[in-house]
């Protein structure tokens, strides 16, 4: 399997307070906003902005983490019975500004199930969604990022591997594989 470093780990650190400099500019001082990772991947990242955007506004930031096992579309077609990931949202979202938070955009899939699961909390104001990488060119439904760590134009054939030190890795690094 060919695979090519996209994102290096001093790039990371540039793209992550680029965008939560983006974040402060539209969300001021996060007075009506709060922060959700999607489970499982999404949450590094959402804890990673979330640390950033306190050390920043020296403010405590809500950040929660939502997990949309059994509102995929796919679920029900997997040999084995999946098992949830853990929801963790202890605020009120009704009426908020939700940033929503994956490290990969490729289908929209995840994202679309991500919004049904996020209405079981409440009805926000607005969604925002926010992702390390914007896979171009492979929507199977029109959902698009406000916020983008980098946009990478990619054949289906071809995978994004995010890789955090929170997820056990010795560094941060983005991958684009190419499948055999």
């Amino acid at each position: 399997m060919q695979a090519k470093v996209i994102i290096p780990q001093n790039l990371l650190e540039v793209i992550l307070q680029r965008l939560c400099q983006e974040l402060i500019e539209n969300h001021n001082d996060f007075q009506e906003s709060v922060l959700i990772g999607v489970q499982p991947k999404g949450i590094f990242v959402a804890q990673r902005i979330a640390s950033a955007l306190e050390k920043t506004l020296q403010k405590q930031i809500p950040l929660g983490y939502l997990d949309i096992t059994f509102f995929r579309d796919d679920f029900r077609k997997r040999e084995k019975p999946l098992s949830a990931n853990t929801t963790k949202i202890d605020f009120l979202i009704e009426g908020k500004k939700v940033i929503l938070i994956d490290d990969v955009l490729y289908t929209g899939r995840t994202i679309r199930a991500a919004l049904d699961a996020l209405l079981a909390f409440g009805r926000p104001s607005i969604v925002d969604l926010l992702v390390l990488i914007d896979r171009k060119y492979a929507r199977d439904l029109p959902i698009e990022a406000k916020y983008v760590g980098k946009a990478v134009h990619t054949f289906a054939s071809e995978r994004v591997k995010v890789q955090l030190k929170e997820q056990g890795f010795e560094q941060d690094s983005i991958w684009l594989e190419k499948n055999p």
